[in-house]
């Protein structure tokens, strides 16, 4: 086996730290670079005591809470030392939603918001017109975006053999965040097979979170980001509904951060390390943000509530400082939008617009704590160059946030 580590779905291999779930908290045993000196466990925000609104999570407090939702994740780290371009060391990965099984023959209505649109998601175009999802989601760094397309493009295919010959072609959704200043973004290491990979492992269940899949090698408020989720679900009489959301969190400087209300990042330390903080030429990062529920909206509803997720990220401090891309997608599986359908109509379940207001607090309340669970589950990584990003210190923010509370 090669050092080009990869993680998909429960299947490790090694150089990277393990998740393990215990009673229902999210808790990883890591290793920091100091001569293998242990970081203290990582937990997710609710272990902390931080509760996020007044809608109850779901069971995994997960994007995967929604019935039918998978997601998958291939992890890449190798190398150290100084950046060889082309070469490493490499701090990347990719993490895919899958909407549901078969979503080619049963697609999913759709709608997209784009906060910031200094990145990329491809794919936005087709949504907005066609009002539907027809392939999974993928989220990678920004030069890997062609190679993780012809990844989904690939597994589609294999899956679906008539498309581009008797039936139609795609084009894939791929959602971009700059790795530069860990991985060597140059070197697009994440391949194809590794793409597909995430997507025969995506699975329902626990989501790995932190600096996992695309999320390996990013960087939030001056600390390190990643791959973070949580869930909402509705009352009965509100329509029992769940709302998930999955972020890959690029974004914010430090100063920035707000956690509960209290301004963490102000109280936390003066100046971040260099690594942490962007120089003038590079970009301010970016976010991506996938909702998925099973109310059932239309596209129309589906991009309000993904313009809401905006909301959800400014409650932890975010301003979409110009340079950052901030990118929201969210799908509803409560419908079926048939492929080529041979009658004339078809009908579609339809929430009426006044009953919305539940599904935009629980998808503003889901946002922020998704975002919350990146910044606490990650772990401390360092890149090309020794550069070496902190994992927020859960003492200290807890410290933090006890003292304001007095």
């Amino acid at each position: 086996m090669s050092d080009r580590a990869m993680k998909s779905n429960g299947i490790a291999r090694p150089t990277i730290p393990l998740l393990t779930l215990a009673m229902g908290i999210c808790l990883a045993a890591s290793f920091s670079a100091r001569a293998g000196e242990p970081e203290e466990p990582r937990v997710r925000a609710r272990a902390l005591g931080i509760v996020v609104g007044s809608y109850t999570p779901g069971p995994l407090n997960a994007i995967t809470d929604v019935a039918g939702v998978t997601v998958g994740q291939t992890t890449l780290i190798s190398g150290a030392g100084p950046l060889k371009p082309g070469l490493g060391p490499i701090r990347t990965g990719v993490t895919v939603v899958v909407p549901r099984d078969n979503v080619w023959h049963k697609k999913v209505p759709a709608g997209s918001f784009v906060l910031n649109g200094t990145g990329e998601m491809t794919g936005l175009a087709w949504i907005s017109e066609s009002g539907f999802l027809e392939y999974p989601i993928a989220l990678t760094n920004t030069l890997n975006v062609p190679r993780v397309a012809n990844g989904v493009m690939s597994w589609m295919i294999a899956r679906y053999p008539e498309i581009g010959i008797t039936d139609d072609t795609l084009t894939p959704v791929v959602a971009e965040c700059d790795d530069g200043r860990l991985n060597d973004i140059q070197g697009r290491h994440v391949s194809e097979l590794d793409v597909m990979s995430a997507l025969n492992g995506a699975s329902t269940g626990v989501v790995e979170e932190g600096s996992v899949g695309a999320g390996t090698g990013m960087v939030s408020y001056g600390f390190k980001g990643g791959i973070g989720t949580s869930s909402r679900r509705l009352s009965e009489t509100e329509g029992g509904y769940t709302i998930g959301v999955l972020v890959n969190a690029n974004h914010g400087r430090r100063p920035e951060l707000i956690v509960g209300g209290v301004p963490v990042g102000r109280l936390y330390e003066t100046v971040p390390p260099v690594a942490q903080t962007p120089a003038p030429a590079q970009s301010e990062g970016s976010i991506i943000i996938i909702i998925a529920t099973d109310a059932p909206l239309d596209s129309r509803q589906l991009t309000r509530l993904a313009k809401r997720a905006a909301l959800g990220l400014a409650r932890t401090g975010s301003t979409a400082r110009h340079g950052s891309g901030d990118f929201m997608l969210a799908f509803s599986t409560a419908n079926i939008v048939p492929h080529y359908p041979k009658e004339l109509t078809f009908q579609l379940t339809h929430l009426a617009d006044t009953h919305l207001n539940p599904l935009i607090t629980a998808t503003v309340e889901a946002t922020e704590e998704a975002i919350l669970n990146a910044l606490t589950m990650a772990t401390t990584v360092v890149g090309r160059d020794g550069h070496r990003v902190e994992a927020i210190s859960l003492t200290k923010l807890h410290a933090i946030l006890d003292h304001q509370a007095k």
